[in-house]
């Protein structure tokens, strides 16, 4: 399958802190699994050779931002799946340009990152994996979203001679014990995986958006990022040790002062904070 896409670079979108199923392969392209569909995305750039265009991404990094994904093992009939999932009906052109005339700080980081897209993610994936992700790294957290789902999820099928597996449903994980996630070395990270599967089996993972703040393990950080990155709301602005350190360094914000980072955000990048702070995440690991 291949679909035409804009301000996009799989580096910048897939590497960047929001999905924790997909991997880089040696040849540049990304494996991953999103709601069951395992896939090979390929990024074929616009123009194999010649001057970048004018996008301050491009002239800073030499990266082309329009081009199309091939995605091998994909099904024409998923083509909508995938277009929603890479958000392609929201213009992040105009984005940028609303975000860089704001403020020139994430006018730096939108051209060191300027093809992140927020995706679009299955709800009960994106709860599982950030409430793996307090206090953790993005390499640990992948870890912990394999094991999880290697040793309790389904089968989603056979790529290139490996077997692929689902994350476990709500009922599996409320059937289990933290004994037995033991094997996935999740830490006290499994009560609140247990006692969130509990509740979302009861109510529906359809209610997230208005049971998420009381769900165990669920604090301001990883709620924003759920509801950033599954539900679309991108005026949420998560606040991690990484985007403290950008608050710090880069804003002269005081690292306890997430009150008044929380202010600035939605006084300066407004309804697109959400996107600004991945930029500005992106930006400031690379760093």
């Amino acid at each position: 399958m291949r679909i035409n896409i804009t301000d996009c670079h799989p580096d910048h979108t897939l590497a960047c802190g929001q999905c924790f199923r997909w991997n880089k392969e040696s040849d540049g392209s990304y494996t991953g699994i999103a709601s069951g569909r395992i896939v090979n995305l390929t990024f074929e750039p616009d123009g194999a050779s010649g001057t970048p265009t004018s996008e301050a991404g491009d002239r800073l990094t030499g990266t082309r931002l329009t081009g199309t994904i091939v995605l091998d093992n994909a099904e024409e009939v998923d083509r909508s799946f995938w277009e929603n999932y890479f958000d392609l009906a929201t213009d992040y052109g105009e984005i940028k340009q609303t975000l860089s005339a704001a403020d020139p700080i994430v006018a730096d980081a939108i051209a060191f990152g300027g093809g992140m897209r927020i995706l679009r993610q299955e709800p009960w994936e994106t709860l599982v994996s950030f409430i793996l992700s307090a206090n953790n790294n993005i390499p640990r957290i992948k870890k912990c979203v394999e094991s999880l789902a290697f040793h309790f999820g389904e089968p989603a099928g056979v790529y290139r001679g490996q077997l692929y597996y689902d994350l476990p449903t709500p009922e599996r994980l409320a059937s289990l014990t933290t004994d037995d996630l033991d094997v996935c070395k999740l830490g006290y990270r499994a009560k609140y995986l247990i006692s969130t599967a509990n509740e979302i089996m009861y109510r529906g993972i359809e209610t997230l958006e208005d049971c998420i703040g009381g769900l165990s393990g669920v604090g301001p950080k990883v709620e924003n990022c759920i509801l950033l990155f599954s539900l679309a709301q991108l005026h949420r602005f998560p606040i991690d040790v990484w985007v403290r350190k950008v608050m710090h360094e880069l804003y002269g914000f005081d690292e306890k002062d997430t009150k008044g980072m929380n202010a600035f955000a939605d006084r300066v990048f407004g309804p697109y904070a959400g996107i600004a702070q991945q930029y500005l995440f992106y930006y400031m690991r690379s760093l």
